[in-house]
């Protein structure tokens, strides 16, 4: 006998009414749960917690909803109205003052949790200074965080992302095969997030993800196949967006449908990739359990003289680093070093092709750095930022912040403080998060020093780059 559908109670908040009327719907199709996950492609645990009011729909479930029930576009307006609700009551209360947070912790979300977990929420995670002179992080919708910026730069998107993807369908681009288009697509995109920062670029992977949903219901065979693959692979790159920008429920929901998807594929080796991406998240959650176990599932299943076994270890090893376990830690960066010198990869193998010693070394210095080896840990960020390419240059703002807090640590106040500004600079114009929580690290770490020059200048511009009201 199957369970009892808990009691709904719309009257609680603007997301229950939401769900109440998406299940009443379905139930008025006579549809379960389990039949219509066959027809819009949701999973029905998703579902079933939307329907209750514990998550906020994305954009796509509330349309495909619309669209199987034939609901006439009521849900879609619904859920546009308590979106737009959300964002114009966090742009009234962006100003925050919570001493029992530290700036180390999990952000603040200023719309409740429905808000902040969210996987089609475009969120942005920002430091706030609070009345006492401390920084925390505080999750604002993109159409805050760019109102706040008053940024044109900011507003304006990358030419080359609009001309690449601005088309909700691939079957609009003429003189260019669909799936070649997603393809290229995706590559303007990842390059684009490097150089402009991630919150530029989600919506439009949201959107390319869908037109693909579409797409497969018209192709057969190796097209289709070929169209999951894709899927896998936006929903991948959704996940290391949202990550970047803190948002780390929604880079689980979009590291989740990337799994999905890649069994889907029958590619075990792009099932393998998405595994070790998953175990990188873990690490960034500071989940080390997780993180380790995740690399090693990874690594089992990689091919013998793969490359993405040592993609696998190289996450695993910080898993170690967290857990404080120093020797293990190093050891695990020997074996990720052994098995890149050892590997015999696929040249055709599209997973992992940025791994070198440089990046495994990289990664160990970000580990240093949290079992307290600080000088060590500056000195391997001081090499990653000179061997890195000109393009990367998101990447470059996190490894100055990072070694920002190593010099910090190991009590060299003015250098600390100048990679510092660097980072900022940057962190400013990607909106990334991964800096953003650096520099609000450092912030701390630097109080002691405050009165040195560099420091002061520091901490000037922290202030005025965070956002005090909106």
């Amino acid at each position: 006998m199957g369970q009892r559908p808990r009691k709904l109670t719309p009257e609680a908040s603007p997301l229950h009414q939401l769900g109440a009327e998406m299940r009443q719907i379905r139930e008025d199709r006579g549809l379960s749960l389990r039949e219509l996950e066959k027809k819009v492609r949701f999973s029905h645990s998703y579902m079933a917690r939307v329907e209750r009011g514990d998550q906020t729909p994305s954009a796509d479930l509330v349309a495909a909803y619309d669209r199987e029930l034939n609901a006439g576009g009521s849900l879609i307006r619904l859920h546009k109205r308590i979106i737009s609700d959300s964002e114009s009551s966090a742009s009234r209360r962006v100003y925050v003052s919570n001493p029992g947070l530290h700036v180390s912790k999990t952000p603040v979300s200023l719309v409740g949790d429905e808000g902040s977990e969210a996987p089609s929420s475009e969120g942005i995670s920002v430091p706030v200074r609070t009345d006492d002179g401390r920084i925390i992080h505080v999750s604002l919708s993109r159409r805050a965080m760019l109102g706040a910026l008053g940024s044109a730069a900011a507003l304006s998107a990358a030419p080359e992302v609009a001309a690449a993807a601005s088309s909700r369908s691939a079957r609009l681009v003429s003189g260019m095969d669909p799936i070649e288009h997603f393809r290229a697509t995706r590559r303007v995109l990842i390059d684009n997030d490097n150089l402009f920062g991630a919150h530029k670029v989600i919506p439009i992977v949201k959107q390319q993800i869908a037109a693909i949903k579409e797409l497969r219901e018209q192709r057969r065979g190796a097209d289709r196949r070929a169209l999951i693959q894709l899927q896998t692979q936006f929903s991948e790159l959704c996940g290391w967006l949202t990550q970047d920008i803190g948002d780390f429920r929604a880079s689980q929901h979009w590291m989740q449908q990337a799994l999905e998807a890649s069994h889907m594929s029958g590619d075990p080796e792009l099932t393998n990739f998405i595994l070790a991406r998953r175990s990188q998240l873990a690490g960034d959650m500071h989940d080390a359990i997780e993180a380790v176990d995740v690399a090693e599932a990874a690594e089992d299943m990689a091919t013998p003289g793969s490359r993405l076994a040592a993609v696998a270890a190289t996450y695993g090893a910080h898993g170690y680093a967290l857990r404080g376990e120093k020797d293990a830690a190093q050891r695990a960066y020997e074996h990720a070093h052994e098995l890149r010198q050892n590997m015999d990869p696929d040249p055709a193998s599209p997973w992992g092709v940025w791994l070198d010693a440089a990046y495994i070394e990289v990664q160990r210095a970000h580990s240093l750095s949290v079992l307290g080896e600080h000088a060590a840990a500056a000195e391997g960020f001081h090499q990653a930022i000179s061997e890195l390419p000109p393009g990367f240059h998101r990447d470059r703002g996190v490894y100055l912040g990072r070694a920002a807090v190593a010099h910090a640590g190991a009590g060299e106040a003015e250098q600390a403080a100048a990679m510092g500004l660097q980072a900022l600079s940057i962190g400013l114009e990607t909106g990334s998060a991964r800096i953003s929580r650096e520099l609000a690290q450092l912030d701390g770490q630097l109080n002691q020093w405050r009165n040195v020059p560099g420091v002061t200048d520091f901490k000037e511009a922290m202030s005025e780059a965070v956002l005090r009201q909106v």
